[in-house]
């Protein structure tokens, strides 16, 4: 009988074995693409075909790093890891302990799943190899080994991080009508995506082929010759031969988004890598098939990786899901250049655009690489507003917030330094661009090389862009000054989130130095920019105008003194939308800090001219550049910083925000305001967490899966006096907060139930 029992444990143990492999934040590091579309070959054939010198036939997720991190998923029956053993080896069958020719760990003291460097020797060009790892789980022992995972390193390395080459996803129109004299094809593909068109035709003769493309159609399914604005439309003659033939479309280059510029110079647009070749974003095609016949289509969408099935989002308001649904998707359609860039106008990588861009795709997707290489981009191209060179140390923390890996903080902490921008400091403790400290010097070291940053607050201003300078434009007719609110608002963040970097990173003097630099900020900016008589901020020192941004910015960094948040909120509220896509984004964040559940709900849910709503009814399957083009004339339909609804809705509307890297802790806090119901599903680096939530009179209720190797800190809301709240049938006692009732959850499916006595 001890035998047998002793049998069952230990095959137990060999069945409990790690999951969702790593290397260097890329799990699936073993398919393999030819010109963006899947093969068969193997990571040794693709090793052997470069080792002839044939670099370009096959595209793998190549490893940059000499020394790559690994990171894991514990299996479920373990919630909390104590030691971990990596073993890298250069064939599978020397994956034993003992064996393994490249790193053996040896037994580790970590709880630490994420960010393992791999020890032991470089590793070699072009070379594939095999990794594997074993816990030790809840003090009871180690798991088995995980199947192991294999890689390959970069043939030629540089100093950028790995990722997926871009892919492509073969798909067939949606609907399909043609004229009544069967000469006129129109496709729609149902939802706009960059991409290439292929069509097959028979024809009786050589003919020509006229080819519409476009993001916009009229009512009677025709490709909008003239959409305006900076919407796409192009047309292409196309000669065709007697017979049947399929005819790939050479699309053309855009001037502006292709032109060549060399390292060193403003901001320069991405070009498409040649493996893929030109895109073009459409939903409708419209073909003039002359006396030929088109006998099918095929649009090829370019992308990058991508698991659809990795979040999802449903609740009791019809708007907001299809608003929901708007920016997930959008985050995909515009993946299309393998970096975050700010849409087809300029297809180039911008802070602002990339911080909205980051966060929502954690959102949606558990892949972190195309972030991780946007931020490192952007830390040595930066673009010249003031406030998005201060966005660099936000992003860089995000990302060491969401993987638990600190390799881009390491790389580039000098970088980081420098954007905190304290060399423009002046006596009062602001920040200005206007007195004349910016130097050559310091625009290097934050990785700018044009001749000098400038404020911007939001865009575009009043009088830009053709709008009328008696209009207020995006910026609330925010008046730009000598300091300027909104900058030091920005600076007091950057500040504070480097004085972490420091600290995680073991430079502890400089983590006392932005520490009390950004306390010194708080204080300037409450002393010189709060007017205490009306409770909220004016645009800048000399101001007498109060724009909505002046105030939702250091609401929502944390820098309004408890005494004035009403006053503040209200203010806000008092404001409407009356920013750009892109500062939605901050003021959602500041009315869910604020607790204003019910009004930041009405804003996302709107159908006024400034909403999302209103860049479904144009018609429109990507979130816009701008709310309409009444307020940006030359916005475009492809733009990711108009997805913010994608982040906020996970983080704030339904509360799930990691609390310390690589989600070790997080928190669950749903604001739900006026919803009835909801449920989603959060995809993080250990595992998707899962919450819904379902709210009647006096009573509040959630259903939450928490992944191995994390802790939940749960805030049910709650604003009476006395509850009853039950956890898994038990009742408990949680501890009471301002928001709510807060417990602490371990691994696992959990129900909560709150009762109003």
């Amino acid at each position: 009988m001890q035998t047998m029992i002793l049998g069952l444990v230990l095959g137990l143990a060999a069945a409990m074995v790690p999951s969702g492999l790593r290397t260097e934040l890329i799990e699936d590091t073993e398919t393999v693409y030819s010109c963006g579309d899947r093969t068969s070959a193997s990571l040794k054939q693709v090793a052997d075909e470069w080792k002839r010198g044939n670099t370009g036939m096959f595209q793998p997720a190549s490893i940059m790093a000499n020394h790559p991190s690994f990171s894991w998923r514990l299996p479920s029956e373990v919630k909390e890891q104590n030691s971990y053993r990596v073993l890298v080896a250069t064939k599978p069958e020397l994956l034993h302990e003992g064996m393994a020719d490249v790193w053996d760990s040896g037994e580790v003291a970590s709880s630490g799943c994420s960010g393992i460097v791999c020890g032991g020797k470089e590793l070699s060009p072009g070379t594939v190899y095999y990794w594997t790892v074993k816990v030790a789980a809840d003090n009871n022992g180690f798991t088995g080994y995980a199947s192991p995972k294999s890689f390959i390193t970069a043939l030629k390395r540089d100093d950028e991080f790995s990722r997926y080459p871009l892919q492509k996803t073969a798909q067939k129109p949606v609907s399909v009508n043609t004229s009544k004299d069967q000469d006129l094809f129109m496709a729609d593909f149902g939802k706009a995506a960059f991409g290439q068109l292929s069509f097959t035709v028979r024809s009786n003769g050589n003919d020509t082929l006229t080819v519409h493309l476009g993001e916009d159609a009229e009512p009677d399914g025709k490709v909008k010759r003239d959409p305006g604005a900076s919407i796409r439309y192009a047309a292409y003659r196309v000669p065709v031969s007697k017979g049947i033939h399929t005819y790939r479309l050479a699309l053309r280059r855009d001037t502006r988004n292709s032109a060549i510029k060399p390292h060193g110079t403003d901001v320069r647009p991405v070009l498409m890598p040649e493996y893929i070749g030109e895109v073009f974003p459409f939903r409708y095609c419209e073909v003039e098939t002359g006396n030929s016949e088109l006998v099918g289509m095929e649009r090829a969408m370019v992308h990058y990786a991508w698991d659809e099935n990795a979040s999802f989002f449903h609740s009791s308001d019809s708007v907001l899901n299809k608003i929901w649904d708007l920016c997930k998707y959008s985050i995909l359609a515009t993946s299309f250049a393998g970096v975050y860039v700010d849409g087809d106008r300029e297809r180039i990588p911008y802070e602002a655009d990339a911080l909205i861009n980051q966060l929502s795709h954690y959102c949606v997707d558990d892949e972190f690489t195309i972030a991780r290489h946007s931020v490192d981009y952007l830390c040595r191209n930066a673009t010249w507003p003031t406030e998005w060179i201060l966005q660099a140390p936000i992003m860089a923390w995000n990302d060491y917030l969401y993987t638990g890996d600190a390799s881009l903080l390491q790389k580039n902490y000098e970088i980081l330094k420098a954007r905190t921008l304290t060399a423009l400091k002046e006596e009062n403790g602001l920040i200005s661009t206007a007195t004349g400290k910016q130097t050559k010097e310091l625009l290097r070291s934050c990785g700018y090389y044009g001749e000098s940053i400038r404020d911007i607050v939001d865009w575009p201003q009043s009088g830009a862009l053709g709008i009328g300078k008696e209009k207020p434009g995006e910026a609330d007719g925010y008046e730009l000054l000598e300091y300027n609110t909104v900058v030091n608002a920005y600076h007091y963040h950057a500040l504070g989130i480097m004085a972490k970097v420091a600290g995680m990173l073991g430079h502890e003097d400089d983590a006392r130095f932005y520490a009390n630099e950004a306390i010194r900020v708080k204080e300037a900016v409450n002393n010189l920019l709060l007017d205490r008589k009306r409770g909220y901020y004016r645009d800048g020192i000399g101001s007498g105008h109060f724009s909505l941004h002046a105030s939702m910015f250091p609401m929502a960094f944390g820098m309004v003194p408890d005494k004035y948040k009403p006053d503040v909120l209200e203010h806000l509220r008092s404001r409407g939308m009356a920013c750009s896509v892109y500062g939605s984004q901050f003021l959602l964040d500041a009315l869910y800090e604020g607790g204003m559940d019910n009004y930041a709900l009405e804003l996302l849910t709107s159908k006024g001219e400034r909403s999302w709503w209103n860049m479904i009814k144009v018609g429109s399957t990507v979130t816009l550049e701008g709310w309409d083009r009444q307020f940006k004339p030359n916005l475009d339909w492809n733009h990711a910083w108009g997805a913010a609804p994608a982040n906020i809705i996970a983080r704030k509307l339904m509360g799930i925000e990691p609390v310390e890297p690589g989600w070790r802790r997080l928190k669950i806090q749903p604001r739900p305001g006026v919803l009835e119901h909801a449920s989603i599903k959060v995809p993080t680096i250990l595992g998707p967490v899962k919450s819904s939530f379902r709210q009647l009179e006096g009573m509040f209720s959630m259903d939450i899966e928490i992944p191995s190797g994390a802790i939940a800190q749960v805030t049910v809301p709650f604003k009476g006096k006395k509850y009853r709240l039950e956890i898994d049938g038990s009742q408990v006692r949680g501890t009471r907060k301002k928001d709510g009732i807060e417990v602490e959850l371990h691994p696992g499916r959990h129900s909560l139930i709150l009762n109003h006595i």
